[in-house]
Protein backbone atom coordinates (compact mmCIF):
# COMPACT_ATOMS: atom_id res chain seq x y z
CA UNK A 1 0.00 0.00 0.00
CA UNK A 2 1.54 3.09 -0.87
CA UNK A 3 1.29 6.68 0.65
CA UNK A 4 -1.58 8.11 -1.06
CA UNK A 5 -3.84 4.80 -0.81
CA UNK A 6 -2.87 5.11 3.36
CA UNK A 7 -3.89 8.58 3.32
CA UNK A 8 -7.21 7.90 1.79
CA UNK A 9 -7.60 4.81 3.76
CA UNK A 10 -7.21 7.15 7.28
CA UNK A 11 -9.64 9.51 5.25
CA UNK A 12 -12.65 7.60 4.80
CA UNK A 13 -11.64 6.19 8.45
CA UNK A 14 -12.05 10.23 9.77
CA UNK A 15 -15.31 10.34 7.90
CA UNK A 16 -16.55 6.89 9.12
CA UNK A 17 -15.76 8.03 12.80
CA UNK A 18 -17.25 11.50 12.64
CA UNK A 19 -20.83 10.36 10.49
CA UNK A 20 -20.64 7.87 13.68
CA UNK A 21 -20.22 10.62 15.84
CA UNK A 22 -23.57 12.34 14.43
CA UNK A 23 -25.68 9.24 14.23
CA UNK A 24 -24.84 8.65 18.18
CA UNK A 25 -25.75 12.15 18.89
CA UNK A 26 -29.32 11.86 17.05
CA UNK A 27 -29.64 8.46 19.01
CA UNK A 28 -29.28 6.44 15.78
CA UNK A 29 -26.91 4.05 17.67
CA UNK A 30 -26.83 2.11 20.19
CA UNK A 31 -24.18 3.84 23.05
CA UNK A 32 -22.13 0.40 22.94
CA UNK A 33 -22.45 -0.47 19.18
CA UNK A 34 -21.15 3.17 18.45
CA UNK A 35 -18.28 3.10 21.61
CA UNK A 36 -17.41 -0.55 20.05
CA UNK A 37 -17.02 1.03 16.41
CA UNK A 38 -15.21 4.22 17.68
CA UNK A 39 -12.41 1.45 19.27
CA UNK A 40 -11.99 -0.57 16.23
CA UNK A 41 -11.99 3.15 14.19
CA UNK A 42 -9.02 4.39 16.77
CA UNK A 43 -6.97 1.25 16.22
CA UNK A 44 -7.26 0.75 12.90
CA UNK A 45 -6.19 4.78 12.21
CA UNK A 46 -3.60 4.75 15.21
CA UNK A 47 -2.30 1.34 12.46
CA UNK A 48 -2.55 3.29 9.55
CA UNK A 49 -0.62 6.62 11.03
CA UNK A 50 1.92 3.74 12.22
CA UNK A 51 2.42 2.29 8.74
CA UNK A 52 2.57 5.81 7.29
CA UNK A 53 5.57 6.24 9.85
CA UNK A 54 7.55 3.53 9.24
CA UNK A 55 6.79 4.24 5.10
CA UNK A 56 8.03 7.74 5.73
CA UNK A 57 11.07 6.66 8.07
CA UNK A 58 12.12 3.96 5.44
CA UNK A 59 12.42 6.34 2.92
CA UNK A 60 14.54 8.54 4.49
CA UNK A 61 17.00 5.98 5.74
CA UNK A 62 17.55 5.14 1.64
CA UNK A 63 15.23 1.91 2.63
CA UNK A 64 12.47 0.27 0.34
CA UNK A 65 9.43 1.55 1.54
CA UNK A 66 7.51 -1.08 0.50
CA UNK A 67 8.73 -3.57 3.67
CA UNK A 68 6.86 -1.34 5.70
CA UNK A 69 3.72 -3.75 7.47
CA UNK A 70 1.17 -3.27 9.36
CA UNK A 71 1.72 -3.69 12.93
CA UNK A 72 -0.66 -5.66 15.18
CA UNK A 73 -3.44 -4.04 17.49
CA UNK A 74 -1.03 -4.86 20.37
CA UNK A 75 2.06 -3.62 19.61
CA UNK A 76 0.23 -0.28 17.82
CA UNK A 77 -1.75 0.81 21.35
CA UNK A 78 0.95 -0.09 23.78
CA UNK A 79 3.06 3.07 21.93
CA UNK A 80 0.58 5.45 24.57
CA UNK A 81 1.82 3.13 27.64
Amino acid sequence: MDEKAILERIHEFIDEEHALRQAHERSETSGEDARQRLRELEVALDQCWDLLRQRRARIEAGQNPEEARVRPASEVEGYRQ
